[in-house]
């Protein structure tokens, strides 16, 4: 039986730059933004990193390929840089890299970088990226809104969820992710929004409309990994580490299996089970504080919510009416606003999760500061519903 990764990784320090329409840096000024607030919340120098992982998707608007854009942007000492590229969940991969590299023992201090630059691309939703070998000639011919609003369709043929209802549980989910990152300043999109508005709003692929679907942005966010005992030695309390690294991937049998009713996200229960066991998690909707979802549409994270085991099945829209993913609510969700007020530079996102948790659980969040958090969830998810990579991190305070 694997033994785990429970508290045998801490984190040193972390960084992430002010998300949003970026023309006035490059990748390369991102980067920086993200590393310098890493190195100097760390306290350490460059000479002190042992590796580094790389998160980047998008290489040909500017990112680059392999590992070479990171270490002349960051002048890294001519350490190890491995570049990291599995979809939207790249950044979380990224961590899940370095933390396995200080657990091993193979080095005592990592690093994990993502940065993405979209809004060079001139393109309003995501460049189109392949999966690669023969599977573009079989996968359905659909842009990512209209597949996930497939989802919702499933989601309420299954549960028997009128069409008014639904609409206004996803509207909700937005509305409380703008109440958050109006209150964050690093968040591209700063503004509440109500209900009447989500309703209101232009059509992108029913049911989901302008405020359902999270935007394009340009960011990066940086986080550095050691074992807790270096932490102490470099001065470090109130650690925060690591108690679940897990990721899922599909294998086809979404797509091409009459089982799935598309109602769901298989490997997201799959990643999540697993996490649970790994961080010793038996009644998750006790013991986890809060959330950060990947909620590139307000119907994914609505959806996820059961996934993850927060709801019952068939009843997170009834959660989310009720409030009990708000700011104020049993487990919050999308504290710093998430994808729909951060939106979504593909390889830098899994890493700007673990941030909000980091901040949130060493009480350094300003004015979005929950009480007593304890134990913190990231679920990063990259494709489409059909087919993805699905990652799940759980993180609290070292020892607890």
């Amino acid at each position: 039986m694997p033994q785990g990764i429970k508290d045998k990784v801490a984190i040193l320090g972390m960084g992430c730059s002010k998300f949003g329409e970026r023309w006035d840096a490059s990748p390369e000024d991102l980067m920086v933004e993200a590393y310098n607030e890493a190195m100097q919340d760390a306290g350490i120098t460059p000479e002190q990193l042992d590796a580094t992982w790389f998160s980047t998707h998008m290489e040909d608007v500017g990112t680059g390929r392999g590992g070479i854009p990171m270490s002349i942007a960051l002048r890294l000492p001519n350490i190890g840089v491995t570049r990291v590229e599995n979809f939207c969940a790249g950044g979380s991969e990224a961590v899940r890299a370095a933390v396995y590299a200080v657990a091993s023992g193979a080095c005592d201090i990592a690093l994990a970088l993502g940065v993405e630059k979209l809004k060079d691309t001139g393109y309003g939703g995501l460049p189109v990226a392949t999966v690669g070998t023969y599977i573009p000639q079989w996968y359905p011919a659909a842009v990512a809104p209209a597949n996930f609003a497939q989802l919702a369709a499933a989601y309420r043929a299954k549960h028997g969820i009128d069409k008014a209802t639904l609409k206004e549980a996803i509207s909700q989910v937005s509305v409380k992710s703008h109440a958050n990152g109006a209150k964050n300043p690093k968040a591209h999109l700063r503004k509440e929004i109500t209900v009447d508005q989500c309703l209101r709003a232009p059509k992108i692929a029913e049911p989901l409309g302008l405020f359902d679907c999270c935007g394009v942005s340009d960011g990066a966010a940086a986080v550095i990994v050691t074992r807790p005992e270096i932490a102490r030695e470099l001065g470090k309390t109130d650690l925060v580490s690591f108690k679940a690294l897990q990721v899922a991937v599909s294998n086809g049998w979404e797509m091409s299996s009459s089982e799935w009713d598309g109602s769901y996200f298989h490997t997201a229960r799959i990643a999540s089970k697993k996490a649970y066991e790994e961080a010793g998690i038996s009644k998750p909707r006790e013991e986890i504080s809060m959330t950060e979802v990947h909620d590139c549409f307000s119907v994914t994270e609505m959806v996820t919510m059961e996934d993850l085991q927060l709801s019952d099945e068939g009843k997170s829209w009834r959660d989310v009416l009720d409030g009990k993913f708000n700011a104020d609510g049993a487990i919050p969700c999308q504290i710093d606003g998430g994808l729909k007020c951060f939106g979504h530079p593909v390889g830098a996102s899994g890493i700007r999760m673990l941030y909000e948790m980091y901040l949130q659980l060493q009480g350094r969040a300003d004015q979005r500061q929950l009480a007593d958090v304890r134990t913190g969830l990231i679920h990063n998810l990259g494709g489409q519903p059909n087919q993805n990579i699905c990652s799940v991190s759980i993180v609290g305070r070292l020892g607890e």
